[in-house]
Parts: structure tokens; C-alpha cells; sequence
């Protein structure tokens, strides 16, 4: 007997997708991550377990970024950089966002630098007195 060949479209969990698409370290991280709320399918919370279909929204944090994309391919397998990029499509509006949040970011650590060592004592007394007469 022959049996008939389903040509079934793959299927692909969220947290693998994400996984596989190098958004995330681990699994693990793309799964705490769902759970957590940082992630979004199609505008809404979800689950890890969450199938992923081509042409949906994902909406994720990463780091201090958020991104917004568009999911053009599917793969369980991590991938390596080029490939997995070629997975998912970021939107123009994300893209236009980030760039603004990293200008922000840049000129704001001009106005708050970081010293190169620890105050000593003696600049720890300086900054309290400097702090104290504001």
C-alpha cells in the first residue's frame, strides 16, 4: 500500500525560531524572554510553544533595543549569521527608531562620562561636597 505524501508546510516553534535566528543565545534565554512579555506575535503576548507562520509580525527586546520584523523563512536549526538573517526582514520604522535611540544613547554619554578608575578618598569627599552645595 502506498501511503500518500502530505506536503505539510513546516512548522516551527517560536523560541526555536528566535533561537535559530541568533536573536537569542540559548532557547532558554528566547523562552524567558516570550514568558516575560518581551516579545510579541502579531501584536499580542504568547506562548514559546506558538507556531510561526511566514509573512507574521514579531515585535522583540533586545538589549537596549526593541525590533520589529517580519518573518520571511523558517528554520529550526541555528544558522549561521548571514543565513539566519536572510530568515526575517526588520521593518523601516524599527529600524528609523533604533538609530534615534542609539543617537540618544551616544550624545548622553557625552554629558555623563564615566571616569577611567574608582574615586579615592579623596575625590569620593570632593564629589559629596560638590553634591552637598547644590
Amino acid at each position: 500500500m502506498n501511503k500518500p505524501v502530505s506536503q505539510e508546510l513546516p512548522t516551527v516553534r517560536l523560541d526555536k525560531w528566535l533561537w535559530a535566528c541568533r536573536f537569542y543565545k540559548t532557547r532558554t534565554l528566547a523562552k524567558n524572554m516570550i514568558d516575560g512579555g518581551k516579545v510579541h506575535y502579531n501584536g499580542q503576548r504568547c506562548k514559546a510553544s506558538k507556531l510561526v507562520e511566514i509573512g507574521a509580525t514579531i515585535k522583540l527586546a533586545q538589549g537596549y533595543d526593541e525590533k520589529t520584523v517580519l518573518v520571511k523563512g523558517l528554520a529550526e536549526k541555528r544558522l549561521s549569521a548571514p543565513l539566519a538573517q536572510a530568515l526575517y526582514e526588520e521593518t523601516s520604522d524599527s529600524l528609523a527608531i533604533r538609530q534615534e535611540r542609539a543617537e540618544l544613547r551616544k550624545t548622553n554619554s557625552l554629558f555623563a562620562p564615566h571616569p577611567d578608575t574608582k574615586p579615592d578618598k579623596k575625590m569620593r569627599r570632593q564629589l559629596l561636597l560638590i553634591k552637598s552645595q547644590q
